[in-house]
């Protein structure tokens, strides 16, 4: 391997290439732009063998991914924020056609209003469209998931998002080891046997309108109704659980690095606070323990790798026997709370006795400033409500400015 300094989308894009990707298909978004602009460059001197696809919006970008993927070639496209929303039609129907598609998102905070800093709103918005999503903590992992994503995918015919956060790795520099054509080839074999069949000697319809209930074919076969590919995807889903590990193992096989399967952690086994993120947040969260280690505080990292499927069996694991998990929220669940949060309530409930109190903080949405300073300060908070008898805590909102914020009833 040889060790380059790049940013976070360069990082995708050479990912990209190594998995030999045939199409790309671009439409520009800060911050995602220069991972298709620098394939861009690659396909037009003919480093890398691919047809590249200058479309008109995003929900044309997915739309020819969806078609090239379905006739069995490999793919890949990105974006951010608004992009995401626009394909959003074509998000469910490239999930729903159980297409191995792999996307980056360089997470980017949702209009309106306008922002093109980061937070993660844009990918959790899409958490219910039957895509796996991965979450990655630096532009080395960026790299290394978006080659898994594509054995991921093609393993379980379901599409894939590598989620990283904009600017602050999309637009950052880092050193990252770039394996050989030969090792990603290796790990990465071309892809054979699509789910659909695309065959002129044997005709047939593809996402044809689907009847709730089974049905015969014409040789009388009884199909799937609605609801059963439904249930078929849910347990492709669920597979992914079990994939993604093995997955991860088996690069690690190949480079010598793995980064945690579902979920990772920093000095958890023996903490009694969890502090849970996703993404780059979750590097300065093992800041943020190492300080509250030396003021005498044991705490440690649960990072989310794998949000969906969300990792129940591992979080409850990792989880099970601590006293307070107080969770970080780069996004919002409009009326309830953080949407890591509200799932990590609903893996540990189980538990029971032996579930932490989990509490949440909402923080960095539209690129708002939050410093490890921030995040102690807030984590003693939450340790000091809940020695105080406090268990069913509000969210908090780090670094908000009420004073801007009229009372009830004003506009």
């Amino acid at each position: 391997m040889t060790t380059t300094i790049v940013t976070g989308n360069e990082a995708a894009a050479t990912a990209a290439r190594l998995a030999r990707v045939q199409v790309v298909a671009a439409y520009p978004i800060t911050p995602q732009s220069p991972v298709v602009e620098t394939l861009s460059e690659w396909v037009a001197s003919g480093e890398m063998p691919a047809e590249f696809v200058n479309v008109e919006s995003e929900h044309s970008a997915l739309t020819v991914c969806i078609a090239a993927s379905t006739v069995g070639a490999r793919v890949f496209t990105a974006t951010s924020a608004n992009g995401l929303a626009y394909m959003t039609e074509q998000v469910w129907w490239a999930a729903g056609a159980r297409l191995p598609i792999v996307m980056c998102i360089a997470n980017r905070a949702m209009a309106a209003p306008w922002s093109v800093l980061n937070d993660q709103q844009d990918s959790m918005s899409v958490r219910d469209a039957g895509w796996v999503q991965l979450y990655c903590r630096d532009n080395q992992e960026i790299l290394d998931t978006t080659l898994q994503a594509y054995r991921i995918a093609e393993r379980l015919d379901v599409p894939v998002m590598v989620c990283y956060d904009g600017f602050l790795l999309s637009h950052t520099v880092m050193p990252v080891e770039v394996p050989t054509a030969e090792q990603a080839d290796a790990f990465l074999p071309p892809r054979t046997h699509p789910l659909q069949v695309v065959d002129p000697a044997d005709p047939r319809n593809i996402g044809p309108v689907t009847l709730a209930d089974p049905r015969p074919g014409a040789g009388g076969i009884l199909h799937p109704g609605y609801m059963e590919l439904r249930a078929l995807h849910h347990r492709a889903l669920l597979e992914a659980l079990e994939v993604i590990p093995e997955v991860d193992a088996e690069w690690g096989a190949v480079t010598g690095r793995s980064w945690g399967g579902l979920v990772w952690g920093h000095l958890l086994d023996d903490a009694e606070v969890a502090v849970v993120a996703a993404g780059s947040l979750a590097t300065q969260a093992t800041l943020v323990v190492d300080r509250l280690r030396a003021d005498g505080v044991r705490a440690g990292v649960l990072g989310i790798r794998a949000y969906r499927p969300f990792p129940v069996a591992a979080v409850r694991e990792r989880l099970a026997g601590k006293r307070l998990a107080v969770v970080f929220d780069k996004a919002l669940s409009y009326g309830v709370e953080g949407p890591i949060a509200g799932d990590l309530k609903a893996a540990l409930q189980p538990l029971r006795g032996e579930a932490p109190v989990v509490t949440g903080a909402i923080c960095g949405l539209g690129g708002r400033d939050v410093s490890p300073d921030d995040l102690v300060a807030a984590v003693r908070r939450a340790v000091a409500d809940v020695e105080g008898g406090v268990v069913d805590r509000q969210p908090e909102w780090l670094n908000l400015h009420p004073e801007t914020i009229p009372e009830r009833g004003a506009r």
